[in-house]
């Protein structure tokens, strides 16, 4: 049987090995938390805390600001230094709350939890939701409302998104590894609020050792199933992993619940476990920390909040000062020109090279190749977009389904001229959905 998966994509190296067998570590904050007010998608979260006030490890410290919201927890016990606008990862600055450790990890006593069989469904949300769950593979959704669809009844697949294609990463990997129990209770969970829908783990197959973890696990899961899907680059994408594993495909205008789908990452579920069965909210994830320029490459155990530069330290520094910082993984990740900022429910890694390599790259013209039109997963011409996007022609951009471009940057990652095609698509992208909400 042919390998699951969907047209285009790309091969890079994955970069994997500097990671990948080490095991995740715990690390504790020496110095000031920060949090961010605004780590999710949708309306900030409200400070309920006062500067000067003594908080516990655990305690709600904002509120969430709407029904698309999130509230945030003290990942340390401490005092409120101050709430005040923060620089955070994406390099903008948002109103954070400030927390001085002291280190005494002090903890409130979590409410006793329910078994999971006597909850009923409009429960196991308001836990999550109160968790302060989102996405954590990036987007930072919040997770109640993705599992709140207007007809939840047509919900046919729920897929955990354990490829985890980006180059480097390997957070996820290893809490498959270490904690998969966690993985297939938060699936159980979210199984128990869609009657009708089956689980899917998508595991790439150069994890063969999930992937027999996993379905070992579920062998007596009639509800779940493993299925290993092609190493390919973005398979984790929420549209190519929805048609590489349901063969079900949606477009820029649809949600995943449009196309009878709901797709968590491994992080979420995790946290969606933690928070139902095991009553805690949403305070830490796992980070990678890799990249030529750290001397000791791992996974490590984080609380929100965390300097990122002292997440640094605990991988044993830099060989040598690196010419490119980036959150997250190279391809969709983002550039920093700082280390001072914290971890936040979205910072999956922390990678530095010695060499900012397209960076050494002077763009040429395009020699009409192809290879952007063979390589991108939404079968657009990317050369064309960028053109488009280049000569401010929103128009035409539009009209040549500008909007479906995901940004993966596979046709940057290809381009023998070296063109910028996915920043130059990516600016025009956000200026003409801009442009169409001035519309509405």
């Amino acid at each position: 049987m042919a390998l699951l998966t969907f047209k285009g994509g790309i091969h890079p190296d994955d970069g994997k090995s500097l990671a990948k067998d080490k095991a995740i570590v715990e690390v504790k904050p020496k110095g000031d938390l920060v949090y961010p007010v605004s780590q999710h998608i949708g309306a900030p979260a409200n400070p309920v805390v006062a500067v000067g006030e003594r908080v516990l490890k655990g305690q709600m410290i904002a509120e969430a600001g709407g029904f698309v919201s999130a509230p945030i927890y003290a990942s340390v016990s401490g005092t409120v230094k101050a709430i005040a606008p923060h620089l955070n990862p994406t390099g903008g600055t948002v109103n954070s709350i400030v927390i001085e450790n002291d280190g005494e990890y002090e903890e409130v006593e979590y409410p006793a939890v329910k078994p999971l069989d006597e909850m009923s469904k409009e429960e196991i949300l308001n836990i999550i939701g109160n968790a302060g769950v989102v996405g954590m593979g990036g987007a930072g959704f919040p997770t109640r409302v993705k599992l709140s669809p207007k007809e939840p009844e047509k919900i046919d697949y729920i897929i955990a998104n354990c490829a985890e294609c980006e180059p480097y990463i390997t957070a996820d990997y290893r809490t498959i590894m270490e904690t998969p129990e966690k993985l297939v209770g938060g699936m159980k969970i979210v199984l128990k609020l869609f009657d009708n829908a089956k689980g899917i783990f998508g595991v790439e197959d150069n994890k063969p050792d999930c992937i027999e973890k996993l379905k070992e696990l579920t062998k007596d899961e009639p509800r779940m199933e493993v299925l290993a899907l092609k190493t390919k680059y973005p398979q984790g994408g929420e549209r190519q992993l929805i048609y590489a594993t349901t063969g079900r495909a949606i477009n820029s205008a649809m949600l995943p619940a449009d196309a009878g789908c709901v797709v968590d990452n491994v992080a979420t579920m995790v946290s969606i476990y933690q928070a139902v069965v095991e009553g805690k909210p949403s305070m830490e994830r796992v980070v990678t920390v890799s990249g030529d320029a750290v001397n000791e490459p791992g996974n490590f155990r984080v609380p929100f909040g965390m300097n990122q530069a002292e997440l640094v330290e605990a991988a044993g520094g830099f060989k040598t000062e690196p010419e490119k910082l980036i959150s997250g993984g190279p391809m969709m990740g983002f550039a920093m020109f700082t280390l001072d900022v914290p971890v936040t429910k979205t910072s999956s890694s922390i990678l530095g090279f010695t060499k900012d390599e397209v960076a050494q790259f002077e763009p040429s013209a395009c020699i009409n190749c192809g290879r952007c039109v063979d390589a991108c997963p939404s079968r657009l011409i990317p050369s064309r977009l960028a053109d488009y996007a280049e000569h401010h022609d929103e128009e035409a951009f539009t009209s040549h389904e500008g909007l479906e471009c995901m940004e993966c940057g596979s046709c940057s990652f290809v381009c023998p001229a070296k063109r910028q095609l996915k920043q130059a698509i990516g600016s025009m992208r956000k200026i003409a959905m801009a442009n169409r909400k001035k519309k509405k």
